[in-house]
């Protein structure tokens, strides 16, 4: 089954700044979109469980922190940076 992944605003804003500061814009931007479609299925089975309840996913040459929500089958990514 399939999740809905949303942004926090933070994530949001930290993207978009990723992505204005890269300097492959492509590369980032295929690589969201990649993170994106990976995280709407079996999001509970990607990157690593934190003692939070988050998760955390290293995706070169981003790495996000996502909080998954099986109930509301939603994904929420909480942040995302560069990996260097």
């Amino acid at each position: 089954m399939k999740y809905t992944v949303v942004y926090s605003p933070f994530a949001d804003y930290q993207l978009a700044d990723l992505w204005l500061r890269a300097a492959n814009q492509q590369e980032v931007a295929d690589a969201a979109n990649r993170l994106e479609m990976l995280l709407r299925h079996d999001p509970d089975q990607l990157g690593k469980h934190r003692p939070s309840g988050w998760r955390v996913l290293v995706f070169p040459p981003l790495i996000v922190t996502f909080d998954v929500s099986p109930d509301d089958r939603k994904v929420t990514v909480l942040s995302i940076r560069l990996t260097s």
